[in-house]
């Protein structure tokens, strides 16, 4: 099938709609009713699923989700990695329960014991000697910012083209015609034109990092390992090597942030591969559900950031936040590091997104669509492109939103979930080999009913 029959597509994507509006009475009326939302919904991105609604969720457990409809999924979606260590693990719920009932004590701005155990498990995963705790990978990569522009004195930070970094206003940054920073179509209350702070380039493109560094005023490469919010792209062998030989050519930090690449094993990329950031961020699944978030910093940041008396990282610094490093999301921190998220639980999880990828493999093979499927350790990922797209911008121009909605309420009527945003499939430690097999048989039920097979 070398190209798509889109009157084909739009006839197929209306019978799954009507499919899913029939099924869901109770989420429909669930989100006509809630009148004192914006956008309808909790947080505006939730309106982001197919179908002209949300499904609203009655209860989750391991890696099934069941709406108010009563309709049970397999959950592949996990949250947008926020459940890597799947919904409510048993020890996270337990270490929570323990810390409310028994210990009390939420958040009193006082460490516990659990935070200095947090700190050297993600030394000792990631290697850099010292953490400090946050309650989101947007608070992390917004105040290790910070401390990086305090560090080198330089202003800017250089990111790349569709990477993912939370909120933080330089993670929208794409390359203009002259290669300044421009910014990405649809972003919302920027307080100054994104080039006042940023500089922006390909992901594997060592030449064009190389340019925007030599203009001496970066601070920090700030940088995914793979980018993971466009679809998969995946390093190029050398180049987050070369990432960190110009940032250290050039005067300029270079921070990892592996919220979404932790996937990739225990100590995410950064071990895998023997990265050597200066500053490293990561959050959501680190909690087990629970918000929580931490960046890492060596110990030569440290002198720097010390070697400014006249900082202030108490109060007005803006480093920090009343409710990070509660006693909560430490305690479920350490649980989820601990017990969940570990090496056993990495070595099964990627061997199921292995099988996972192998099946969107053979389908595509089988079938001839001119996709391509890529993973990042126990995570999984198809795109609308073949060969797999090697920058954002490619990757981002392989987009469909029709076939998007097509195979997200294909999977969804059939009892499915992979991430709305895009074809995101994560495994966690409940995810089973006949999940996987699941998934494959609807994929390429799915692909053949596109091809009128």
């Amino acid at each position: 099938m070398a190209s798509i029959d889109r009157e084909r597509l739009a006839a197929l994507i209306e019978r799954e709609r009507s499919t899913y509006a029939a099924d869901h009475p109770k989420s429909k009326r669930l989100y006509g009713a809630a009148e004192h939302l914006f956008g309808r919904v909790p947080m505006t991105w939730m309106g982001m699923w197919s179908g002209g609604f949300p499904l609203y969720m009655q209860h989750a457990r391991g890696n099934r989700v069941t709406d108010v409809d009563g309709h049970e999924y397999v959950d592949f979606a996990l949250g947008d990695t926020g459940a890597m260590a799947g919904h409510s693990p048993a020890v996270t719920v337990a270490a929570v329960r323990e810390r409310i009932e028994s210990q009390g004590g939420i958040t009193t701005m006082l460490p516990t014991a659990d935070a200095e155990w947090v700190g050297a498990e993600l030394g000792r995963r990631f290697g850099l000697p010292l953490w400090s705790f946050t309650l989101t990978a947007t608070d992390a990569n917004r105040w290790a910012i910070r401390l990086a522009r305090l560090a080198t004195g330089r202003s800017k930070i250089l990111t790349f083209a569709y990477c993912y970094h939370g909120s933080v206003d330089e993670a929208f940054a794409v390359p203009g015609p002259d290669g300044e920073a421009l910014a990405r179509s649809g972003l919302v209350g920027a307080p100054v034109p994104i080039s006042a702070t940023t500089r922006v380039a390909e992901f594997n493109d060592l030449a064009g990092v190389e340019a925007q560094l030599a203009h001496g005023d970066v601070a920090a490469v700030l940088a995914e390992p793979a980018l993971t919010n466009i679809g998969i792209v995946l390093p190029e062998p050398g180049f987050l090597e070369g990432l960190r030989e110009l940032a250290t050519r050039h005067g300029a930090l270079l921070m990892i942030d592996e919220t979404h690449t932790f996937s990739a094993g225990p100590g995410g990329v950064t071990q895998r591969d023997r990265l050597e950031p200066d500053i490293f961020v990561i959050g959501k699944s680190i909690g087990g559900g629970i918000p929580s978030g931490a960046y890492g910093i060596s110990a030569d940041i440290a002198r720097q950031v010390e070697a400014h008396p006249e900082a202030d990282l108490i109060d007005v610094g803006g480093v920090g936040g009343t409710l990070a490093g509660n006693a909560l999301s430490v305690a479920a921190m350490r649980a989820t590091l601990e017990h969940v998220l570990t090496d056993v639980a990495f070595d099964r999880m990627i061997a199921l997104a292995t099988d996972f990828t192998d099946g969107v493999l053979q389908v595509i093979e089988r079938t001839g669509v001119p996709w391509s499927v890529s993973q990042l350790g126990a995570r999984s990922e198809y795109r609308y492109a073949s060969p797999a797209p090697r920058t954002g911008s490619d990757s981002a121009a392989a987009a469909d939103d029709a076939l998007d909605e097509y195979l997200h309420l294909y999977l969804v009527n059939r009892g499915v979930l992979i991430t709305p945003f895009h074809n995101m499939a994560l495994m966690c430690p409940g995810t089973s080999a006949e999940d996987v097999a699941l998934h494959t048989r609807l994929f390429g039920q799915a692909v053949d009913d596109l091809a009128g097979a």
